[in-house]
């Protein structure tokens, strides 16, 4: 049933709600409201108010809850609060990086936008339709907020199709450039705002980056390199690092940063990293350092057995590799891979090694990457350092 400005939601979507989940599906609405995407008012069934959430007329994901108050509209005033709350709780990183996100959507209470700072530069996302309708009122409390010289709308993600969204990349405002140097702990790398891998940089892995480059040592391994952000970490210590990545434009980059940061003792090397590993087995080579960040293997749920073989795979080829007393960082990025079934992979693959290997930590996602314990989708990121016992 369609018809005025409220939603009305079943049980299901109102237990969901005061469970601390933002999301409503389609399947879970008693009454759709008739009006355009934004802003509408929530009630339960019953008549029980439920506040007010982000619309969306074509998605799935038909609200996304942001406010329980019944009593005030989210209007400009309420986004710039909540943007300036987001963005206040960044504050311990300004020291130590010019690089990182504002705004984790529903980590932070802003469903569907992603707001992700390159030096004076803003990168944003708006990923439904209710939060696009106020594209225009959230940049102009962004530039309010941060002073930055320019904002880029990258819109080119597929969950915009799920909101009938075109996909798109514009200048919202001033001027943001094609690549911005980025100084993450006394690092530098160059990040692409307008095409780079998310919105211009992997900026989730920051703290593991740092973690495993105060730790690394003698001979070190970057598998899927990338662009060579763990490389450049782990070179401030090791003897000799190994970037190895199967693309040869993206190990021209890690080239570029290791000149950048005056570094000598980066070796890019091309080759598909499951086949190099085994390889270098037969070769009886050894590292002191290992880190494993590959790209998700598991994009859906259909996709996991397939992706647990992958994981399983190129760590057990790492742990080989390993040599005693090493250490190995190794994380996913799937959201579709729980912790529970990362750390059944690992042990599978310590087992099939036929060596001991020790938990030395657990990482997750950085404080500018909040997980909300309520909303699962709001993590993805997880990793483990080990330690090669013999």
């Amino acid at each position: 049933m369609i018809g005025g400005d409220i939603a009305v939601v079943n049980r299901r979507g109102a237990q969901r709600i005061r469970s601390g989940h933002p999301w409503v599906f389609r399947s879970d609405l008693e009454r759709a409201p008739d009006v355009p995407a934004g802003f509408v008012r929530v009630e339960e069934y019953t008549g029980a108010p439920l506040g007010y959430a982000l619309w969306s007329p074509k998605s799935e994901i038909s609200l996304r809850h942001v406010s329980a108050d019944p009593s005030r509209a989210p209007d400009a005033e309420w986004w710039h609060e909540q943007l300036r709350v987001a963005i206040a709780r960044r504050a311990p990183l300004v020291g130590d990086a010019n690089a990182y996100r504002l705004v984790h959507g529903e980590g932070d209470g802003l469903p569907s936008l992603v707001v992700d700072r390159y030096g004076d530069a803003l990168v944003v996302q708006l990923l439904s339709a209710g939060v696009d309708a106020w594209t225009d009122t959230i940049a102009a409390s962004l530039r309010e907020l941060t002073g930055c010289t320019g904002i880029l709308a990258r819109n080119d993600p597929a969950a915009r199709d799920r909101e009938g969204l075109p996909r798109e990349v514009r200048l919202l405002h001033g001027d943001v450039p094609r690549v911005v140097e980025v100084v993450e702990h006394g690092v530098r790398y160059l990040a692409a705002p307008w095409d780079g891998q998310k919105t211009g940089a992997f900026l989730d892995q920051r703290e593991n980056r740092v973690l495993i480059g105060s730790l690394a040592r003698g001979r070190a391994l970057d598998c899927f390199a990338y662009h060579g952000s763990f490389a450049l970490h782990l070179a401030g210590r090791a003897d000799h690092v190994t970037a190895l990545d199967i693309s040869a434009p993206a190990l021209a980059r890690v080239h570029e940063h290791a000149e950048r940061n005056g570094l000598t003792n980066i070796e890019p090397v091309e080759g598909d990293a499951f086949d190099v590993l085994r390889g270098w087995y037969r070769e009886g080579r050894r590292f002191d350092t290992i880190v494993v960040d590959p790209p998700a293997f598991a994009k859906n749920r259909g996709a996991i057995d397939g992706a647990l073989r992958g994981y399983k795979d190129i760590n057990l080829q790492a742990m080989r590799l390993l040599a005693p007393g090493g250490l190995l960082f190794t994380a996913s990025c799937s959201f579709h891979l729980s912790r529970g079934l990362f750390f059944g992979m690992l042990q599978e693959a310590s087992a099939d090694s036929g060596r001991r290997f020790a938990l030395r930590a657990i990482t997750g996602q950085p404080l500018d990457h909040p997980e909300l314990i309520t909303v699962p989708e709001t993590g993805y990121l997880k990793g483990a350092l080990l330690e090669a016992m013999g």
